[in-house]
């Protein structure tokens, strides 16, 4: 399965729009490394990409969240800490080489956590947007 970001999907806010389609774009290069046994030498660059992605990211959402004075702004930065603290965790035992079966499937497990919390949660935050445009 790819992942795009198709209208339904987008927040009407073109940095936010952009960085989840950046996130897609790497979980799909991820995908199609590991269908063709690359997966263990991308994992490292991922997961690097993944890390400073949603530092970037997260902040740029709870700024535009806080902007409009989002009324779901705490669970939703609740959730941003603890996917990044638990990111971080996983990412910190990956090695450099020789990267397990075990280390991708955690890292897929927890970029999937992400993908479905931009299908719903982030889709809640963009029809707010659009009632307050």
């Amino acid at each position: 399965m790819r992942y795009e970001l198709t209208k339904d999907l987008e927040t009407g806010n073109a940095t936010i729009d952009m960085e989840h389609r950046e996130l897609f774009q790497a979980v799909n290069n991820l995908m199609d490394a590991c269908k063709v046994g690359q997966g263990r030498s991308s994992v490292s660059s991922a997961a690097q990409f993944l890390l400073q992605y949603v530092d970037k990211h997260f902040t740029h959402e709870e700024q535009l969240q806080k902007s409009c004075q989002y009324p779901k702004v705490i669970p939703h930065k609740a959730f941003h800490d603890r996917y990044k603290r638990e990111l971080k965790e996983i990412t910190a035992q990956i090695p450099n080489r020789n990267v397990s079966v075990t280390d991708l499937v955690k890292l897929n497990n927890h970029l999937v956590i992400l993908v479905n919390h931009i299908k719903v949660v982030d889709k809640e935050l963009a029809a707010y947007l659009k009632a307050k445009s």
